[in-house]
């Protein structure tokens, strides 16, 4: 959607999430692959977006899916090569796509050089780039509790413990160390050179420790979340991002539930945008919709950073899925596995979500498989479970990592010649992109159409937006004198407002009527 009107891309972009392992696989080992993106880039083109962000593809013992990083300067064979990563970045940007790459920087595998040379010699420098400490006695130095649940400290043969909040293959960098500093520098420089537009930082508020390693207690400073501390490694960044022409981008994955401090990573002098996990965990209910837009778009215009609107993502339950549930909403300590789900109902809400998160001010983001329609697969036997968290938490992500299908009438879907590394359920025939292309009525048109519409209506590039009040249970609003987006998250049929043309819908209309559960974009 971007255009000169707009400002630097990433204020108004269309930005599709690619998770390597799962999106197409060129050499039949069963997982996604480099080649596999670059044979399938004219559908990202004729989708629309404006930028790729890819999740990690660097050399990893893959204990956490990739984001354990054992060299930040290469491709996982199981991926590709480097010279493939750079052709794509290459081909990408001749189909029009800008590239954004994920970095992982409060820890590494344990399989990289610097972990390995630090347990091998209590005196080697590389110590110091980790948190070793000793213990309570044979306890461990703290009882915090893992980003995947868990403890969060190993012992390491010489008696010493080190930290790792996610899992033990995955320590803890010390961002207190100017060496630690200056080797994610030197990374951003290496993707940037490649011509990479933009860097997504995964778990962006985690990467300072207080030294005391207090307990975490209400009330006191978190020992380890959002620490003042990280703002002074976002404005280097930024200095680094801004030694760059065209408008390299900085985007963090910030998961805070204080406005105000989230906003914090969106000044001037540091991140760009960062993701809206609070829209993404909201609710289908109107009232609370639209207390998070207001509330989200306050924060972001109080350092005049754009908004991000997201549905999904490699972590969470896929939205199709969550909104067929009682519960609609999201968080990592409300389960939502196996709870009974409408996915009739979930995908009719899908489809107005997708008209409302499109049609609000900032940049949005689409995660693989979200322009298909596709729900969780829960029906993945636990034996085959890959993700840590299960083992730690009783709660896996697979069933959003599911490989794409693009075609044929049974697994796998035209995404590898042999069996992918995650089961496809049968049910998934009817989404194949064969199949819903050339279908006016599939999740596909309805996407392409919508990001089409985005681009080419002066409404959707002006900033600004006013509510309107049409029912209790409808969420409305306008962008500019000309267009509206109306959503009925009510029982009944609503009257639409005095309008010129339909634009789109999610769903059918009746007459000058919208049915529950649909959205429509409005010529006024």
């Amino acid at each position: 959607m971007s255009t000169a009107d707009d400002g630097p891309w990433w204020r108004s972009a269309v930005i599709y999430q690619v998770y390597p392992r799962s999106f197409a696989d060129s050499d039949g080992d069963g997982i996604g692959d480099v080649d596999g993106i670059r044979a399938r880039l004219g559908h990202l083109r004729d989708l629309g977006v404006d930028a790729i962000w890819m999740s990690p593809w660097y050399p990893s013992p893959m204990a956490d899916a990739g984001y354990d990083v054992a060299d930040f300067r290469d491709i996982d064979p199981v991926f590709g090569t480097l010279a493939g990563a750079e052709a794509l970045i290459e081909e990408a940007h001749a189909a029009g796509i800008r590239m954004i790459v994920d970095i992982v920087p409060n820890h590494l595998s344990s399989e990289h050089p610097w972990f390995r040379a630090a347990l091998a010699s209590p005196s080697a420098k590389e110590r110091e780039y980790f948190w070793f400490r000793p213990g309570r006695g044979d306890e461990m130095p703290t009882n915090w509790r893992g980003e995947f649940g868990g403890t969060t400290w190993t012992r390491t043969p010489d008696g010493l413990w080190y930290l790792h909040l996610f899992t033990p293959e995955q320590p803890d960098l010390n961002w207190d160390h100017p060496d630690v500093r200056a080797e994610f520098e030197s990374i951003l420089r290496f993707w940037f050179d490649r011509g990479v537009d933009g860097i997504r930082i995964d778990s962006a508020a985690l990467l300072f420790k207080d030294k005391d390693l207090p307990e975490v207690r209400a009330g006191a400073r978190h020992p380890f979340h959002d620490r003042d501390e990280v703002h002074e490694v976002y404005r280097s960044w930024r200095r680094v991002a801004d030694s760059y022409a065209g408008d390299r981008a900085l985007i963090g994955e910030v998961w805070m539930p204080e406005v105000e401090r989230f906003a914090n990573y969106l000044r001037p002098d540091e991140l760009h945008a960062a993701f809206n996990f609070d829209f993404l965990g909201c609710a289908w209910d109107p009232g609370l919709m639209r207390e998070c837009v207001d509330r989200t778009l306050d924060a972001h215009a109080a350092v005049g950073a754009p908004a991000t609107w997201v549905l999904s993502n490699h972590d969470v339950t896929r939205h199709v899925t969550r909104y067929g549930r009682a519960d609609t909403t999201f968080s990592f300590d409300n389960n939502l596995d196996g709870t009974p789900v409408d996915l009739e109902l979930g995908t009719r809400r899908a489809r107005a979500a997708a008209l409302l998160s499109l049609s609000l001010p900032g940049a949005a983001y689409i995660y693989q498989g979200e322009e298909l329609g596709l729900g969780e697969n829960e029906s993945i036997p636990p034996a085959s479970f890959q993700d840590p968290m299960w083992a730690r938490r009783g709660h896996s992500r697979d069933g959003c990592r599911v490989p794409l299908p693009w075609s044929g009438d049974e697994p796998p879907f035209g995404f590898t010649t042999a069996e992918p590394w995650l089961p496809q359920p049968s049910e998934w025939k009817g989404l194949t992109v064969e199949a819903q292309t050339g279908d006016p009525k599939s999740m596909l048109a309805l996407y392409r159409e919508a990001i089409a519409l985005r681009r080419a209506e002066p409404g959707l590039h002006r900033p600004a937006m006013t509510w309107l009040d049409l029912h209790p249970r409808v969420l409305a609003y306008t962008r500019g004198e000309e267009f509206a987006c109306v959503v009925n998250m009510s029982g009944d049929s609503i009257p639409l407002p005095d309008h010129e043309i339909s634009l789109l819908a999610s769903g059918p209309l009746d007459g000058d009527r919208l049915p529950p559960d649909t959205a429509v974009w409005l010529r006024l």
